[in-house]
């Protein structure tokens, strides 16, 4: 069999034994694309926007994130706001009179700590350290006593007062001045030192430390913290 082709205005002759048909395609027209492009607009697929009201008319859409749904990701609603921390509260001043409970008795290397200020009139101040029915260590600031300036250290013991003790070389104490106090407890003694500087020394009179109950601050100062802890 023959076949024929139009060219260029001529006509070409094809033997059928040189025929290949795998070396023939045919011509991809204009018209022939143009059918490919509408095919491809029509199977095109659309998102589905959060306000469009409702889901896609075609299951295949994808639907984007719908602030409605609840979830925690995509686009969804605002985050809640955080929880506010609580601001925790400030230890408050102590006041004077100011009384603190001991537990369980005193004991070696304990450190009784008084910071505070001096009133500018101030006459005297107090601090005891105490048991329930005595008190173990009486510390005595007189500013004016007969025109001088002392500090009595004594103990009472079953409601009567024993030996004062009152000599002492220095006076730490300024009236209108902040002073820092530290008591430290011994198995012998209780050793008192002032600004960081050593003042004295009381020796037990009431040895059994376990008793000790209480400590007691009174009259003429501010206390601006007291604290009881180990040395």
């Amino acid at each position: 069999m023959w076949f024929s082709g139009e060219g260029s205005g001529t006509t070409s002759i094809i033997h059928p034994q040189l025929f290949d048909p795998f070396s023939f395609r045919p011509e991809v027209t204009n018209n022939h694309m143009n059918q490919n492009e509408d095919q491809r607009e029509n199977t095109r697929v659309d998102p589905v926007w959060p306000d469009s009201g409702g889901a896609a008319s075609n299951p295949n859409q994808p639907v984007w994130p719908n602030s409605q749904s609840g979830g925690s990701g995509g686009w969804g609603g605002p985050s809640p706001a955080p929880t506010p921390t609580p601001t925790p509260a400030l230890p408050s001043t102590p006041t004077v009179p100011h009384r603190m409970n001991i537990l369980n008795g005193a004991y070696d290397g304990q450190l009784f700590a008084i910071k505070g200020v001096i009133k500018p009139n101030a006459k005297r101040f107090v601090v005891d350290i105490c048991t329930k029915g005595d008190i173990a260590f009486h510390f005595n600031p007189r500013f004016n006593d007969g025109g001088r300036q002392v500090i009595v250290r004594n103990s009472c013991r079953n409601k009567k007062w024993d030996k004062e003790e009152r000599e002492l070389s220095g006076f730490p104490f300024v009236p209108g001045e902040q002073f820092e106090m530290e008591i430290l407890c011994t198995s012998s003694e209780y050793k008192v030192s002032v600004n960081g500087s050593p003042l004295l020394t009381f020796k037990h009179r009431i040895s059994d430390l376990r008793s000790i109950s209480s400590f007691c601050i009174y009259h003429d100062l501010d206390l601006i913290s007291v604290d009881l802890r180990t040395q």
